[in-house]
């Protein structure tokens, strides 16, 4: 039954969220765990089928920033699997090994004794040419199409079927995530190894805080007008990109699902790094 796409639809979280239940024949099923193996037999980056459905893409329950608005449905045609964490340094130094790449610094660039560690730390500092970078590395070291997730993508993957601010509910909590008043040990200080906090219901871990996360697609000040396929919204005058989920230094306010971010395209930051897609 998991092979095969079948007419039953499973609820999760509130109402207006609808994830279509078991697989597409010769595809994973749902919530399988995927590795690639790299050129070399050593393995790719660790990442979750997300199912197709569809959701409220927004700031659904009021609130929020003008730029979340107007909530709007969203439908994600396939399944995809998408980054169980975002990309360690230990993931982007091999690729900078292979490329000839300058490894981006594991601490605040302008101070020569920040080091805050590497291995199971999120890359930072790293360009959204770089992100993009990395994703067509691994495509041709895989032969799997892998990119940077579309911003409804990321929203859909990491709210997990549920339309509440955050995954977990309506309160950040204490200890959920890593930002500016999330109760953790890291809290406004540094990044946190990856996996450090709980997963959504998706599976995917560190949605919320640690680092932004660059997205596809170019920024809109609003949704107005904005794709309802789940394809990246690309074009216009604003040539900055769009980040999601937040930073150990976001106020929490700024880790919830519907928050948006943006940047230029070469900026590189302590607080910023990626979470890859491969298509399906």
């Amino acid at each position: 039954m998991g092979r095969v796409l079948i007419g039953i639809i499973v609820l999760l979280g509130l109402a207006g969220v609808a994830v279509a239940a078991g697989g597409v024949k010769g595809q994973p099923a749902a919530g399988t765990v995927v590795r690639d193996r790299l050129r070399d037999g050593t393995p790719g980056p660790e990442l979750v089928v997300i199912p197709a459905g569809s959701f409220r893409m927004g700031a659904i329950h009021g609130g929020g920033d003008p730029d979340e608005k107007p909530v709007h449905k969203v439908t994600i045609p396939r399944p995809f699997a998408m980054g169980r964490y975002e990309i360690t340094f230990a993931e982007y130094d091999r690729f900078c090994q292979a490329t000839g790449r300058e490894k981006p610094k594991d601490g605040r660039r302008w101070f020569p004794f920040s080091n805050w560690g590497r291995d199971r730390r999120p890359v930072m500092n790293v360009t959204w040419n770089d992100a993009v970078a990395y994703t067509r590395w691994l495509s041709e070291q895989t032969g799997q199409r892998y990119r940077l997730p579309s911003e409804s993508e990321w929203e859909y993957a990491a709210r997990g079927g549920i339309e509440e601010p955050n995954w977990w509910g309506f309160s950040v909590g204490e200890n959920r995530a890593n930002c500016k008043g999330c109760g953790s040990t890291w809290d406004n200080k540094k990044t946190a190894p990856v996996g450090s906090f709980g997963a959504n219901p998706f599976g995917l871990y560190d949605t919320a805080g640690n680092v932004w996360e660059w997205c596809q697609d170019t920024w809109h000040e609003s949704y107005e007008s904005a794709p309802s396929d789940g394809k990246a919204w690309e074009g216009g005058e604003d040539k900055r990109r769009v980040q999601r989920g937040g930073s150990f230094g976001s106020k929490p306010r700024y880790i919830r699902s519907s928050a948006r971010g943006r940047g230029n395209p070469d900026g590189r930051y302590v607080y910023l790094g990626l979470r890859v897609l491969r298509e399906l």
